[in-house]
Order: structure tokens, then C-alpha cells, then sequence
């Protein structure tokens, strides 16, 4: 009791990925994140765990395992909220840049690039306001450079590329923005969005419609 699935993914071969905050997983022990066989038994190839909550997987397109949370280490090595796993579950030892606070959202564009949103003020050790994004390879991407005025929980990407975000801010690239929003696939703010919402909003998704849910 008390423990709690946060995020689940499904990789390619249809294996499933397990995050959140737990002990255990399928009766044995796994600290926050494991994966599940397609019959829904425990995958025993991947053992590594964080020290903290996991609020976010993203199978990448090469299989590898982007995770973001609340923790400051994964795999035994030190990672600041984020980190990658590699297709067999070992760490991904060239991704090291971190963030500064909780990450909830971890999010890819079709170019490879990674969008990551959270609590956090600095990403890769550069100043991000709660939104920010890595290239492929995890260094940051300096291009894109607005934020929100306070936390961004869930990110969504529509088939043309804009970004469709929503949390905790009452304003987004520089304008008043309550609780959604949507940004141009550079980065830059997409004036003709303006729906909007009364209280927190948690999580987004979009349709194959393109409408947004």
C-alpha cells in the first residue's frame, strides 16, 4: 500500500517498461522502475533502479530508454532526475547531463530531439524555466530557449511538429498562457493558440485528428 505506477511504456518488441514508486515489481524486488514480458511476467534482464521516483518513460526510436524523475542516481551512477538505458537495460554512460529539479515529461520530437519538462530552473546546467530541450545525443539544445512562469507536468507533439504543453503557469514564452499552451516545433510561441484552463492541468495527449485531449 502507498506505492505508486507513474509512467508506463511500451518498447518495440512489445515488452513493458515500469516506472513509478515501488519496491517491488511482479512479486520481486525492483526499486521504481522494471519491465514486463508481453504475458505480463517480469522481465529478469533488467535490474538496474534509481534511488527516487520515476515520472516519465520515453522509448526512443533506437531502443534505448530515455527516464526522468525524482532521483540522483540510476543504475548505481550518479544522473540528476534524468538519465538513459541502453536496449539490454545497462546505462547509457554518454548521457549525463542532468536537471535541477523533479522532470515529469519526457517527450520526443520526430528529429530525435528530446523535450523535457518538470520542476526544474536549469538543464544541462544552462538556465531552462521548467521546459527545455536535448538533442539527440543529451547535450542541450541552445536554440530553444523559452520556459513557463512555473512547473509544466505533460508535453505532447502533434503530426506537424507543434508542441502542445500544460501544468502549473499562468504564462509561457513571455505571454499569458493559464495552465495550456502550444509552441511552434522551433521553440517559438504559436499566437493562434489560446484556449486555455481554470486550475492545475496535468497531463495532454493528442489524437491522430490532431485534436488535443
Amino acid at each position: 500500500a502507498g506505492y505508486d505506477v507513474f509512467s508506463i511504456a511500451i518498447q518495440p518488441d512489445a515488452k513493458i517498461l515500469v516506472g513509478g514508486q515501488f519496491p517491488t515489481l511482479a512479486g520481486q524486488t525492483r526499486n521504481n522502475i522494471g519491465r514486463l514480458n508481453v504475458d505480463g511476467s517480469l522481465d529478469n534482464s533488467l535490474t538496474n533502479d534509481t534511488d527516487g521516483e520515476i515520472y516519465s518513460i520515453t522509448v526512443q526510436s533506437d531502443g534505448k530508454t530515455l527516464v526522468g524523475g525524482y532521483f540522483t542516481t540510476l543504475a548505481g551512477q550518479a544522473r540528476n532526475n534524468i538519465g538513459r538505458l541502453n536496449v539490454d537495460g545497462s546505462l547509457d554512460s554518454s548521457f549525463t547531463n542532468g536537471a535541477s529539479s523533479p522532470v515529469y515529461s519526457l517527450t520526443m520530437q520526430s528529429d530525435g530531439k528530446i523535450l523535457v519538462a518538470g520542476a526544474f530552473t536549469n538543464l544541462a546546467g544552462q538556465a531552462r524555466s521548467y521546459l527545455g530541450r536535448l538533442n539527440a545525443d543529451g547535450s542541450l539544445d541552445g536554440s530553444f530557449t523559452n520556459g513557463a512562469n512555473n512547473e509544466v507536468y505533460s508535453v505532447a507533439v502533434q503530426s506537424d511538429g507543434k508542441i502542445v504543453l500544460c501544468g502549473w503557469f499562468t504564462n509561457l514564452a513571455g505571454q499569458a498562457h493559464n495552465y495550456v499552451g502550444r509552441l511552434n516545433a522551433d521553440g517559438s510561441l504559436d499566437n493562434s493558440f489560446t484556449t486555455g484552463a481554470n486550475g492545475n492541468v496535468y497531463t495532454v495527449a493528442v489524437q491522430e485528428d490532431v485534436r488535443i485531449i
